[in-house]
């Protein structure tokens, strides 16, 4: 048993904040601003200037992915292209991998303003395979050695430009899925421990996985399955398979369906290919649906007929509105109250599409970080948006619509790190787009909980709750809005016990293997 002492924010309805939380065997047992007598003598914890909030959520992370990539070569920091040539270089020198992976590409933070190319790879590595993914995920670009690899399939998919080297749409999803393939298993596994104890020192206990990028048998889907199952640190993970085939989730009786690649409804800004109802600035192009209304509708339906919760990448407004459509479909055709169904992103959405969401209880799984990304920032947006910039990411419209929403990085493309997110939720570019600190940490707390289902055992601290905790330095509350991504996360307290990092591989296989444990 112990006594928390200080500044206890329950994130609960009434936004509560305590001075003592009580927790025993993992559970919190009391919470309030007089400590009981009968507890008087238990070992206290004191907060001081800092702070004792609910363990953080990140409600959309491509997990694998993250560890694939965060593990390896990340060229985010380079100022140029040579740069980043140089730093692959001197990666490759000390790995061991078939194919040099790098993340992190981007035209709008380098000097030459351009993405790196096929030739300039080939220029410092042209006997390795390589392949470097662009930040927001929905590109890469490959040298000769890799082209020279890969299936003649690709050839004829959209998105194949050899002659650049960059990858996109089908034709990257493909690459990719053709280079992950070639990691070996205990390498995997080894990045996906290390990823998971990083995710752990930003307080996150509750990962929600998109999962499924074309594996031979989806075993990347099995492998995160077994994984999350076996974590020994009792981090709740919840799997979401990215797939429109509604036998393959009844197969693994899953009880969620969605995210990104199968169930992405278009492409994003960074490649200027997110679906959009006008065009794009001093364009006539409107960017790419990757499906027609009347595919989306009907795995809408065969999706919500099974008892699945869905979720959806949507980043125009064109697709926004296919998503919402093709919900708004199913749910008239089988109609559910507490379906929890969600649109991923929601970057620019429409009034109409809003108060359709508000209506049907469509929720909105959102990235706050992408509103201060140095990958992709104001000024690019501007360029090829105009004044609809100002009208991404519009956290407080959808709030005040009384639209729920959660928190998550979209990682690899940004780090998992919910104090950040929280500081850039309270600080939007477009002031009137900002939430209140309590709102933001909400959308990493209790209503990241609400997404999942599991807000009657995390997500507030209120008595009989798990005891998932994180202690922060600082006053989250009190401490200067514009400083917020200043905050450190002292501890992670899961279920009671502070978290320790550090498992074998094979004993979070031989437990996964064996546990009934809820993913």
């Amino acid at each position: 048993m112990k006594v928390y002492e200080g500044k206890i924010i329950t994130c609960d309805q009434s936004g509560s904040v305590y001075k003592f939380l009580v927790e025993d065997k993992g559970r919190i047992l009391w919470t309030g601003n007089v400590l009981p007598d009968e507890w008087s003598g238990v070992h206290k914890i004191l907060l001081g200037e800092g702070c004792l909030v609910p363990s953080f959520a990140d409600t959309h992370n491509h997990f694998m992915s993250h560890a694939l990539f965060s593990g390896g070569l990340d060229i985010r920091p380079a100022s140029s292209n040579a740069e980043a040539a140089e730093m692959t270089v001197r990666y490759e020198e000390k790995s061991r991998e078939k194919i040099t992976l790098g993340f992190g590409a981007s035209e709008y933070a380098v000097s030459e303003k351009k993405m790196i190319t096929r030739s300039e790879l080939d220029r410092v590595l042209p006997a390795k395979p390589v392949f470097i993914v662009k930040y927001d995920g929905h590109a890469g670009v490959i040298n000769s050695a890799l082209l020279k690899m890969l299936p003649d399939s690709i050839r004829t998919m959209r998105g194949y430009e050899p002659d650049s080297g960059l990858m996109t749409q089908e034709a990257f999803y493909k690459v990719t899925d053709f280079v992950t393939a070639t990691v070996s298993l205990p390498d995997t596994l080894k990045r996906m421990l290390r990823a998971a104890d990083k995710m752990a020192e930003k307080g996150i206990a509750l990962i929600h996985s998109c999962t499924g990028v074309g594996f031979p048998g989806d075993m990347d889907v099995t492998l995160e399955s077994v994984f999350a199952k076996g974590l020994r640190n009792k981090i709740d993970y919840r799997v979401f398979f990215q797939t429109m085939d509604i036998k393959k989730i009844k197969k693994r009786s899953l009880p969620r369906v969605g995210g990104c690649f199968a169930t992405a409804l278009d492409g994003c800004f960074g490649s200027a290919d997110a679906a959009m109802n006008s065009a794009y600035r001093n364009s006539s192009d409107k960017g790419v649906l990757y499906y027609s209304d009347e595919t989306v509708i009907e795995f809408a339906k065969q999706a919500n007929r099974t008892g699945l919760q869905i979720e959806m990448h949507a980043i125009g407004d064109r697709a926004f509105d296919q998503a919402v459509l093709a919900i708004s479909s199913a749910l008239k055709d089988f109609p559910r109250k507490d379906h929890r169904h969600a649109i991923i992103h929601s970057c620019l959405i429409t009034d109409k599409g809003l108060k359709t969401c508000a209506k049907l209880g469509i929720a909105m799984a959102v990235q706050p970080s992408f509103i201060h990304w140095d990958q992709e920032p104001l000024s690019y947006l501007k360029k090829i948006m105009g004044d609809r910039a100002d009208r991404l990411n519009p956290l407080k419209t959808i709030h005040a619509a009384g639209v729920r929403m959660s928190g998550g990085s979209d990682a690899p493309c940004t780090v998992p790190d919910p104090v950040n997110g929280i500081w850039a939720a309270c600080n939007h570019y477009n002031k009137s787009e900002s939430l209140t600190v309590q709102q933001a940490l909400n959308l990493f707390t209790i209503d990241a909980a609400w997404m999942s289902f599991d807000e009657k055992e995390k997500g507030s601290l209120e008595t009989g709750k798990k005891a998932d905790m994180v202690i922060l330095d600082k006053d989250i509350l009190s401490y200067p809005k514009g400083k917020i991504r200043d905050i450190k996360v002292s501890q992670l307290i899961v279920s009671g016990n502070v978290y320790k990092p550090g498992q074998g591989r094979i004993d979070v296989i031989r437990r996964g293997l064996f546990s009934s444990r809820k993913i």
